[in-house]
């Protein structure tokens, strides 16, 4: 048998950055609701059939089990079981330690009071924790304040000021709210303010705290724009709030022009099945970087392809690792795992091929799980809530 190459004896060793995650929960869980956190869907899994048969679900039977003590590929029932045995402490530790993941960027606008926090994040994993804003939640966190509409655009650029005194980047979920294809020109103070006066004429009439104004959400990304931010935007698979056709990175190919020489840094998120698409826009555009962050887990044993396919266009100094894990601690175990793996397959491949030196390997896999994100955030300028020692 040949030598094991460097590059793949150091891949388990290469700092790694979760440059977009989200908390834990800490709860016991029955069935239905793990199933609910292992599906993008948000009905009701159909009667007589399981999100454990998927893609995601035979992967967390085959490497999270063994974590807790079980045989690979022990049955959903057996998994389930052993879960329910140990204290969700317990599970979350022993899933997020063995991740090896050191350092998490946690956005915290999803739901935040069910799940950790980036401290408790920290604690939990013995890593660093970081913190991303979301930027519509800033926004519908002013509009619960019941400010006056004339003043939106300066409490707005005020609060979003005061959040990143503690934060890295922001998220924006326009993919979501008003699909990518918005006008990508600044609006004017007056069009927010206009805005703003019936947003929140509808709130006073019992209409939900819930942001949809493509002026309002574009003014929150344009100043996370003058504020020089990281500035992360969904793109692609999603739950069914998305309308996949508008999720297609490309149409953020003129904002991404009016942009270009701003100083913001843009991170394409997760971007299955543009995952091309966002590498070509990596390619022309030198703030645009990209990743398959959720794609990993859930298309499972076939990440190694959609790994390559992600860096055929893109620049390797500005491919990123993520794992978009939100709830439960197997999904930054496996998404940090197959994202290993699959890495390390592609590049095999390549050095096999001849096409590549293993200390080209080497160099990319440094690039992309940690390096990459440390200059695209400028982690190497900004404290986390500290690791907290000793295994569990």
């Amino acid at each position: 048998m040949p030598p094991t190459p460097p590059h793949v004896q150091a891949l388990g060793e290469i700092p790694l950055i979760d440059h977009h995650c989200h908390g834990v929960v800490e709860q016991t869980l029955d069935r239905p609701a793990f199933e609910e956190m292992i599906t993008e869907s948000n009905w009701a899994v159909p009667g007589g059939t399981s999100m454990f048969e998927s893609q995601l679900g035979v992967a967390i039977r085959r490497w999270c089990g063994p974590v807790l003590d079980l045989e690979p590929h022990a049955s959903a029932e057996h998994y389930l079981e052993r879960r329910a045995e140990l204290d969700p402490r317990t599970v979350n530790e022993r899933l997020l330690r063995a991740a090896g993941i050191d350092r998490y960027l946690i956005e915290t606008g999803h739901r935040g009071d069910d799940i950790l926090d980036p401290e408790g994040m920290a604690t939990r994993s013995g890593a660093a924790a970081d913190t991303v804003v979301r930027l519509e939640r800033v926004a519908e966190q002013l509009a619960e304040s019941e400010p006056a509409a004339a003043g939106y655009p300066d409490l707005f650029r005020a609060a979003l000021r005061e959040q990143l005194r503690d934060a890295v980047g922001v998220k924006s979920i326009a993919a979501y709210r008003i699909g990518l294809d918005f006008d990508p020109e600044r609006p004017s103070d007056a069009e927010v303010r206009r805005a703003a006066a019936s947003w929140f004429t509808e709130i006073e009439g019992g209409a939900a705290v819930r942001i949809s104004d493509p002026v309002l959400i574009r003014f929150g990304i344009w100043t996370a724009v003058d504020e020089g931010q990281a500035i992360q935007f969904h793109i692609g698979f999603g739950d069914p709030d998305v309308d996949l056709h508008r999720c297609d990175p490309l149409l953020l190919t003129e904002w991404l022009r009016l942009t270009r020489t701003s100083g913001a840094r843009v991170l394409l998120l997760h971007c299955y099945p543009f995952h091309r698409n966002a590498g070509y826009l990596a390619h022309v555009f030198p703030h645009v970087f990209c990743d398959v962050g959720l794609a990993i887990n859930y298309v499972g044993a076939r990440s190694p392809q959609v790994i390559a396919e992600s860096l055929e266009l893109t620049p390797f100094d500005r491919a990123l690792f993520s794992t978009d894990a939100w709830g439960l601690a197997e999904l930054y175990h496996l998404g940090a795992h197959l994202f290993r793996r699959g890495l390390h397959a592609t590049i095999d491949e390549w050095i096999a091929a001849g096409e590549w030196s293993a200390a080209d390997g080497d160099r990319l896999i440094r690039r992309i799980c940690g390096e990459n994100a440390i200059r695209a955030y400028g982690l190497d300028r900004v404290p986390a809530f500290p690791a907290a020692g000793g295994a569990a």
